[in-house]
């Protein structure tokens, strides 16, 4: 079990750092005094259910969810086996090339990624390949905007799952293919600011298929009694390395198959 005290406090401190826009300390170290070590994921998860409650009873909108650390590199740099979930929020979606304002943010980063749109509830204890196909109405190519409310991205895995896993803003593209006509594990991906490519990749990065990242959170989501329901964006993961955002400009994510997207950010 976890300290409800301990959850409300570093959901508090969390809540302050994003709406000041200042870093805070990482997470962990309070984490893992505050319960039992086993429980120390449990503890971050209900540290990020704090805040996402408090902003849907505020009146925001969940319209999905991202996964997070699809690389088994940076699994490994996290010493996880396991990716993890935030909720993204109506207020997190930008348009494509909408202007970004980097004073809504603190030190954030790019990465292109695939995004599903659901068009039937996912709500089977076990998911496969099929049933993920059959319920996604199309793919776009999108940007996540990552940001991480954490001092230098100083980041264990429970810090970042605390933090709502590290989302910020996502900007999807306006081409809607259906699953039928584009390999997600095939497709080519390149990031590029002014033509110049900052990031390479394809949807193998992306735990070999974004539909393995998919099908993991399908499973998670109905564990926890809250499933991916029709009309949901699902961000599957970053399809090669982030990209550090550190002055206005329009980063540019082309992906084989499903176009291109950017995000515009501005001063």
């Amino acid at each position: 079990m976890h300290d409800a005290n301990v959850v409300n406090a570093l959901a508090s401190r969390l809540r302050n750092a994003e709406a000041m826009r200042q870093t805070i300390s990482p997470v962990r170290g309070d984490i893992a005094a505050g319960g039992i070590p086993l429980d120390d994921v449990a503890t971050a998860y209900a540290v990020q259910q704090a805040n996402v409650d408090l902003r849907v009873a505020n009146g925001e909108r969940i319209v999905g969810r991202k996964i997070g650390l699809t690389s088994v590199a940076v699994q490994k740099q996290l010493g996880v086996d396991q990716p993890d979930f935030g909720a993204l929020f109506a207020g997190m979606a930008y348009g494509d090339s909408k202007p970004m304002p980097l004073s809504k943010l603190i030190q954030p980063k790019v990465e292109a990624e695939i995004a599903l749109v659901l068009e039937h509830d996912l709500t089977h204890d076990k998911h496969t390949f099929v049933d993920i196909l059959r319920a996604s109405a199309y793919a776009l190519a999108a940007i996540e905007v990552v940001d991480s409310r954490i001092e230098n991205w100083d980041i264990r895995f429970v810090d970042t799952v605390a933090d709502n896993a590290s989302s910020a803003l996502f900007v999807l593209g306006s081409r809607p293919v259906p699953l039928s006509r584009i390999d997600l594990a095939a497709c080519a991906m390149t990031l590029s600011r002014d033509g110049e490519v900052l990031s390479r990749g394809s949807g193998t990065a992306c735990l070999g298929n974004p539909l393995n990242a998919a099908v993991w959170l399908a499973d998670r989501m109905v564990q926890l009694g809250t499933p991916l329901r029709a009309g949901d964006v699902v961000l599957t993961g970053a399809l090669g390395p982030m990209v550090a955002v550190k002055e206005p400009g329009t980063y540019c994510a082309q992906i084989e198959g499903l176009g291109s997207v950017r995000a515009t950010f501005i001063a």
